[in-house]
């Protein structure tokens, strides 16, 4: 009998869970089937490896900047807009796997780091065709990084950055566009 799609997103639920909270070095295959409510067994039926969790979470992000990217094409306040709005946490799935992935590749996973890599280049190559020139693509990408980083920050017991919002964000927001339209 296969066991359900469902109870595999538990696991890997659990395993980003943990990377979130506590790091990549809390993470392991015993603290992600406690984490999930299975035995052993059972994670080792979905996922045979540490090293096949974390392709399954990388996977799972890829998947989640795909839609993204569709996303951004189609938002109707335009792609710089977005991006930036988007660079604000909510605490949504791509959020939550862009912060597991990057806790992995802070732990020394090679595979991670490639990954983020893709991923920051893949939104370049969004955003691109929408500025003006290198400078202004690399100002986009470098306030959308302070932003996912201030969100870090302000995700600790540190005391909080103060992130843009409102009218502060729609300020910041024009003031970018001005900076970079092509």
């Amino acid at each position: 009998m296969s066991r359900p799609p469902h109870a595999r997103q538990g696991v890997l639920d659990a395993f980003e869970a943990i990377l979130i909270a506590d790091g990549e070095r809390a993470a392991t295959m015993d603290a992600v089937a406690r984490s999930a409510g299975v035995s052993k067994g059972g994670l080792l039926y979905h996922f045979a490896s540490k090293d096949a969790l974390e392709a399954a979470l990388i996977e799972r992000l890829r998947t989640l900047v795909d839609q993204d990217l569709d996303d951004i094409a189609a938002a109707p306040e335009g792609v710089v807009a977005y991006f930036i709005r988007s660079s604000i946490m909510l605490g949504n799935p791509i959020d939550r796997a862009v912060t597991a992935v990057s806790r992995l590749a802070q732990g020394g996973s090679a595979a991670a780091g490639a990954a983020l890599h893709e991923v920051r280049e893949r939104w370049a190559g969004a955003v691109r065709p929408h500025v003006r020139d290198d400078a202004a693509l690399n100002l986009v990408l470098l306030l959308s990084d302070g932003l996912y980083f201030n969100n870090l920050i302000d995700d600790t017991s540190m005391p909080a950055a103060a992130l843009p919002s409102g009218d502060d964000l729609d300020a910041l927001i024009a003031l970018v566009r001005a900076a970079t339209a092509p």
